[in-house]
């Protein structure tokens, strides 16, 4: 099959992963051409690093017929803007999460590639990985009986006390629902169905946050975002699911995810990654059993969502990490940021098909 020719936007921290499994681990089914970041030298370490290509700016990359693929890993409040230009400039999109930072750029940018013939995928694509699709499939061979109920907890105390930038994450487009939702709420989706209702609560615990991690140690961050989001999930299917997202927690002893059933439960992996034990419980029994993963991906698989949209162009099928999908996990966040202003529950406009399984 003919390789996904593939054009990297940002060469920050996430970008490694993704250039060293593009280039190995995915590499029978993409090649990547070039980069091009705002720090110049960056990606001319980078290009010289992997054999490719730098490009001067993000209009010679898009002007450039061999690349089929932008790979957007820019800072979400550039998302929408560049992965408008590449769908406008003919290329295809895959795009670090969230899509975008409203709805309505997320549906204006699925309404693009929808009209013009492209795909236009996001992250994450971490739900493909060994651990969620194990689940996936306990769910759908009717272990667990009928899904009821669900909780999802991502809980800490924020970044600046590791990062070495850690400002963006109290700022629009940044806090615990953006920064992490998008693992959560995906897995959800892609293990119970979309979602049809919310109701949420949030709020900003500390006004300001003061670094202590270096190279930054003693600057105050004025923090301009939710920093604890307490939600309700209604989901089309019945399912009801209870999602915290904070960095206001010191400690607690949450699970990361449970999915509740008829006949049994389900301890998730850390949807932030690709493997993780799988715990199942049965009714009528206290001890929980651990499952073998029955799927590959166990390991750090970054990029494995391009690798899938390569695949659906080979075979033409449907890829999972799709636009639609994203959008959905969009239009959840702000439902919920919605719901807590406003003090009530809020419907979701935007559906999207469940994904098919591994």
């Amino acid at each position: 099959m003919k390789k996904l020719r593939v054009g990297i936007i940002g060469v920050g921290k996430i970008s490694g992963i993704y250039l060293e499994n593009l280039t190995k681990m995915f590499s029978s089914v993409v090649q990547v051409v070039g980069v091009v970041d705002l720090l110049a030298q960056r990606a001319a370490e980078i290009a010289q690093t992997f054999k490719i290509q730098q490009y001067a700016d993000v209009k010679a990359m898009l002007a450039d017929p061999e690349i089929d693929l932008v790979l957007n890993l820019t800072t979400p409040q550039s998302h929408y803007s560049l992965c408008k230009q590449a769908l406008e400039a003919g290329k295809h999109v895959y795009v670090e999460k969230p899509l975008s930072l409203t709805v309505e750029q997320a549906s204006e940018l699925v309404d693009l590639a929808s009209s013009k013939g492209l795909i236009l995928g996001g992250a994450p694509d971490t739900f493909l990985g060994a651990g969620i699709q194990t689940c996936r499939k306990l769910i759908d061979d009717g272990w667990i009986g009928r899904p009821i109920g669900a909780s999802a907890f991502m809980m800490n105390h924020g970044h600046e006390s590791w990062h070495p930038d850690p400002e963006f994450y109290y700022k629009q487009g940044g806090g615990p629902l953006f920064d992490m939702g998008p693992y959560y709420i995906i897995a959800l989706v892609n293990l119970l169905g979309p979602v049809d209702s919310v109701t949420g609560y949030a709020q900003k615990s500390f006004a300001t946050r003061t670094i202590t991690s270096e190279p930054k140690k003693g600057e105050v961050i004025d923090v301009d975002v939710a920093t604890h989001v307490a939600g309700v999930l209604h989901f089309a299917g019945g399912a009801v699911a209870t999602l915290v997202t904070s960095f206001d927690v010191w400690h607690h002893s949450m699970p990361r995810m449970e999915i509740y059933g008829s006949e049994g439960s389900l301890q998730v992996p850390d949807p932030n990654t690709f493997g993780g034990p799988v715990l199942f419980c049965t009714k009528g029994t206290k001890e929980w059993k651990e499952i073998p993963l029955l799927f590959d991906y166990a390991e750090n698989s970054r990029g494995l969502g391009v690798a899938d949209i390569a695949l659906a162009l080979a075979d033409t099928k449907k890829h999972r990490a799709s636009g639609e999908l994203t959008r959905h996990v969009v239009e959840v966040m702000c439902s919920l940021l919605a719901s807590a202003e406003n003090k009530r529950q809020v419907a979701i406009k935007h559906t999207c098909q469940r994904p098919l399984p591994r």
